[in-house]
C-alpha cells in the first residue's frame, strides 16, 4: 500500500500563474514533509526557470495558447495539444499524483484533464476576477475551485467555488513595522512622501513613458520616486537614477521593504499585485494593461475601485493621469479613504485555506 502523498501541480506562462502554485506547494511541504512534488510546465516558458529555483522538479509539455489574431501559429496547435495530452497521460501515469492542482496557464489544461478522465481529485485556482478559458473550461471536471473574488457564479458551478483569496509572500503580512527599515534601506528622505511606481517584472511601457513626462510636476509635490522600471526598460530610464529624489530599479527583490516606504502607488492589476497591495492597504492607482487576455487587468481594478478601494485610470485615459495624481496627493483624507476600504478587501490566509481544501480531497479520496 502507497504511504507516501504524490503532489502534481500545473500552472505557469506568467509569474501570475506560477507564483501561486509554489506558495500551495510551499505550505503543503511544510504540512507533509515527506510528500513528493512534482510540477508540469510549458517548454520555453518562465516556469522552467522558477520553479526549480525553488527546489521542485519540473516537466515541460510542448504546448502554447491560442494567438488571438490571425497567426500561422494556430496551425501548429492541435498536434501540440495532442502531444501535450499524451505525454501529461505519461507523467500522471508515472507519478500516480494523489491530488493535482493548476492555477492556470497552457501546461495546466492537459494535465487536469487527463487527471479528471482518470478520476484524481483536481483543486483549481482561480486568480483573477474574469476567469482565463483554461480554468473555465476545466470547471466542470473539478473537484474544488478556489477563487479570489465573488461573483464567478456565472464561470464556475456554485457548489465547487471557495473564496479563499490570492497566495501572496508572507512577508507582507507585517509590514507596518517596517518601516523605518525601508527608509533606510532605499535611503530615502523620511521628511518627503514616497511614490512607488510598478510595472511588473518585465515592466510597463506606458507608465514607464507617463512617469517620465509628468516627472517634473510629481516632484513639484514634494514626493520622491522609486521606480521599478521593469528589466526590458531600465537601460532607458536608468539616467534618471539619483537625480531630484528619483531612483530607478529594474527589478526589486525586497518588496515588503518597497511597500513599507511606501505612501502612494501606481501599479498594474495583475491579481497577485491586487492581492499584496489588499494585505499592504496603502492608496493605489491601477493603470491596467488591455494587452491581455479578456482584459482582465481592467476588470480586476473595476473589482477593486467598485468598494472605493483604489482608483483607475485606463490607458485611453491618461491625459487625466497629472490632475488624478496631484487630488490623490494633496487629499490625506482621501488617502486614508482607499487605504483603509483596500485593507478591508484583503484575504492573507489564501494559501492556508487553500491547502486546508486540498488536505480534504487527499483524505477523502485515501
Amino acid at each position: 500500500m502507497k504511504q507516501l502523498v504524490n503532489i502534481l501541480l500545473s500552472g505557469g506562462g506568467t509569474g501570475g500563474h506560477i507564483y501561486p502554485a509554489i506558495a500551495i506547494a510551499n505550505e503543503l511541504k511544510m504540512r507533509m514533509p515527506d510528500a513528493n512534488f512534482l510540477f508540469v510546465g510549458a517548454n520555453d516558458r518562465m516556469e522552467m526557470e522558477k520553479v526549480p529555483q525553488e527546489g521542485y522538479k519540473i516537466i515541460g509539455l510542448n504546448i502554447s495558447g491560442i494567438q488571438r489574431n490571425l497567426s500561422a501559429k494556430n496551425l501548429a496547435f492541435p498536434l501540440k495539444l495532442i502531444q501535450s495530452l499524451i505525454k501529461s497521460n505519461q507523467i500522471i501515469k508515472k507519478f500516480q499524483p494523489d491530488v493535482v492542482i493548476g492555477t492556470g496557464g497552457f501546461a495546466s489544461g492537459p494535465t487536469l484533464y487527463m487527471a479528471n478522465r482518470k478520476n484524481i481529485p483536481s483543486v483549481i485556482q482561480e486568480q483573477n476576477s474574469y476567469p482565463g478559458i483554461t480554468n473555465k473550461l476545466l470547471a466542470k471536471q473539478v473537484n474544488k475551485i478556489c477563487v479570489a473574488y465573488s461573483g464567478l457564479e456565472s464561470f464556475f458551478p456554485k457548489e465547487k467555488i471557495i473564496k479563499t483569496g490570492n497566495p501572496v509572500r508572507q512577508d507582507l503580512l507585517e509590514i507596518k513595522d517596517k518601516r523605518m527599515e525601508a527608509i533606510s534601506f532605499f535611503k530615502l528622505d523620511k521628511n518627503k512622501r514616497t511614490l512607488v511606481v510598478l510595472g511588473g517584472s518585465l515592466g510597463a511601457r506606458v507608465i514607464n513613458q507617463t512617469i517620465e513626462k509628468n516627472m517634473d510636476h510629481i516632484l513639484k509635490n514634494d514626493v520622491q520616486i522609486i521606480w521599478q522600471t521593469g528589466k526590458l526598460y531600465f537601460d532607458e530610464y536608468k539616467k534618471y537614477d539619483n537625480v531630484d529624489g528619483i531612483q530607478t530599479h529594474s527589478f526589486i527583490k525586497k518588496m515588503d521593504l518597497l511597500y513599507a516606504a511606501a505612501d502612494i502607488i501606481i501599479s498594474r492589476a495583475g491579481a497577485g499585485s491586487i492581492s499584496e497591495l489588499c494585505i499592504v492597504g496603502k492608496p493605489v492607482v491601477f493603470i491596467p494593461s488591455p494587452n491581455v487576455a479578456e482584459d482582465h487587468q481592467t476588470k480586476n481594478a473595476l473589482a477593486v475601485t467598485k468598494n472605493e478601494a483604489a482608483i483607475m485610470i485606463k490607458e485611453s485615459e491618461l491625459d487625466k493621469f497629472q490632475k488624478t495624481l496631484d487630488d490623490l496627493i494633496l487629499n490625506e483624507e482621501n488617502q486614508e479613504k482607499l487605504s483603509k476600504n483596500i485593507k478591508s478587501m484583503a484575504l492573507p490566509n489564501a494559501t492556508k485555506h487553500i491547502a486546508d481544501e486540498i488536505e480534504r480531497l487527499i483524505k477523502r479520496a485515501s
